[in-house]
């Protein structure tokens, strides 16, 4: 899939937000993709933010960048995520939330990203509602991860995202109740949560699932 194959069918997409199915099903179309039924309405409450999806174009196919998160964090310790965080007044929207977070997580110029889209709201655990904001990244660029967020940062092929087999289902307890999750084991990484919902979303506006 080309770089332009995927600005078009994000421009094609219409965000939504994702909630669970009442019956907790995998294939609902407007499921949060973690499998739990315990989402119903978007809480009032909840604090807006955005992360950067980056799909870098590579001569040998495009591919996304992640983080793995400092293990000394309060929240996500350790964890895989894509750079981002919350809406700040100052902030014009969630795009320039998830370059403004971008910049200062990994040290990304905004000279090398090129937003083209959004994917459906993504309403988390925590309280948060999250807008995935998709864009292209041009090499070659330079990186200075923040030490105190980001203890790495790596690369996926976008190809092995877009196969279905890629997706597992993992399950584990949780407040005396069974959770299930999908998760993308890539090598030594264990690709989760939130991350692994928005990766599920990506797959399906790019046609892989």
């Amino acid at each position: 899939m080309t770089a332009e194959e995927i600005a078009e069918r994000l421009r094609r997409h219409r965000p939504g937000v994702r909630r669970a199915p009442d019956d907790g099903s995998a294939t609902h179309p407007r499921g949060d993709f973690e499998l739990n039924p315990e989402f119903r309405e978007m809480n009032a409450q909840s604090r807006a933010a955005a992360v950067l999806v980056p799909i870098v174009d590579r001569e040998a196919g495009p591919s996304l960048l992640l983080t793995v998160r400092t293990t000394h964090l309060k929240a996500h310790a350790g964890q895989i995520a894509f750079p981002g965080g919350r809406l700040e007044p100052e902030d014009s929207g969630p795009v320039d939330t998830a370059l403004r977070e971008t910049e200062e997580e990994i040290g990304l110029s905004r000279s090398h990203v090129r937003p083209i889209g959004e994917l459906d709201l993504y309403l988390t655990r925590t309280g948060f509602s999250v807008t995935p904001v998709v864009a292209l990244i041009e090499p070659p660029f330079t990186l200075q991860p923040d030490p105190g967020e980001v203890a790495e940062i790596f690369e996926v092929p976008l190809a092995f995202v877009l196969d279905p087999l890629s997706r597992q289902i993992h399950q584990r307890e949780d407040r005396g109740a069974v959770r299930h999750f999908y998760v993308y084991p890539y090598g030594d990484y264990y690709i989760w949560g939130a991350t692994a919902g928005m990766l599920n979303n990506l797959a399906e506006v790019l046609g892989g699932t």
